[in-house]
């Protein structure tokens, strides 16, 4: 059985990354926080970690993606989960006696139209979706309801009151598996191969530009390209990206490229990538 580390308490949609990769009989090992969750597999304790990097709707989850940099481990593995949430509380609770839903800053924003619906229902922060479930059903909270996956209510004997809360039901969040060993597949192993980088350039005019023709010109497409701010230097960024589309052997040519070009460039992993649609 495989241990897989997760922010959040069982229940949790990275829970649903780690059963969709490894099946139902996954062993869970829940962290309050991404840095116990690196640590956790860095320790052994874990075998693997599963964190979101983004989401349809909201975007880049950008601690995960930051502590890949420092935290030792290497990406291996991709998921895509859809995002389907539902309104939980205690059995025999009545949607109308609902005043007041919790869950994850996060979530709370995939639900606006829920919310202007259901006016008489404040929203309230927790610190996991599943774990607002869970504080619910252990009657240590202060809300009515909980906003996380019918996993969660399952797995804590919770009421589901409404389903379908996302304000769009393409609501997907893309995970990464990690795990410390780090070895590049050898070139023509993987069938969908994709590279996850992180790469710095210096502030001269078309810097960007030229670090974006190092890729154009060996026909990968760069599916995802977004900055951070380097902690330590201010107005410096990190860039992030996932080459794709082409064989290994044109991403590696755009690498060796991107080193000449870049100050820094980090590879995070290389893995399979998983079709669109699933």
């Amino acid at each position: 059985m495989t241990a897989v580390a997760i922010q959040g308490a069982p229940g949790a949609f990275s829970h649903e990354a780690g059963r969709r990769i490894y099946g139902a009989a996954v062993r869970i090992v829940p962290c309050e926080t991404f840095e116990e969750l690196f640590a956790a597999v860095s320790a052994g304790r874990a075998d693997r970690g599963v964190v979101p990097v983004e989401n349809t709707l909201a975007g880049a989850v950008q601690r995960p993606m930051d502590l890949l940099l420092t935290g030792g481990l290497h990406a291996i593995a991709e998921t895509r989960v859809p995002v389907r949430l539902c309104l939980a509380a205690r059995p025999g609770v009545r949607l109308e006696h609902v005043r007041k839903a919790a869950s994850h800053p996060v979530a709370l924003d995939q639900c606006h139209r829920f919310f202007a619906t259901h006016p008489w229902i404040a929203r309230t922060s927790a610190y996991d979706t599943a774990g607002s479930i869970r504080d619910l059903m252990d009657g240590t909270a202060d809300y009515d309801a909980g906003i996380g996956s019918e996993l969660a209510a399952d797995l804590y004997g919770a009421e589901v009151l409404v389903r379908g809360l996302e304000d769009d039901h393409r609501n997907h969040t893309r995970f990464l598996v990690l795990a410390r060993e780090g070895a590049m597949p050898e070139a023509g192993a993987l069938a969908r191969p994709k590279t996850s980088i992180a790469f710095t350039l210096a502030h001269r005019p078309g810097a960007l530009h030229h670090a974006l023709g190092c890729v154009a010109v060996e026909a990968v497409d760069l599916s995802r390209l977004e900055s951070r701010p380097i902690p330590g230097r201010p107005w410096e960024y990190r860039f992030y990206a996932d080459l794709r589309g082409a064989p290994a052997a044109a991403q590696d040519r755009a690498l060796t490229a991107l080193r000449a070009a870049c100050g820094e460039v980090h590879v995070i992993g290389r893995y399979e990538e998983e079709p669109a649609g699933e």
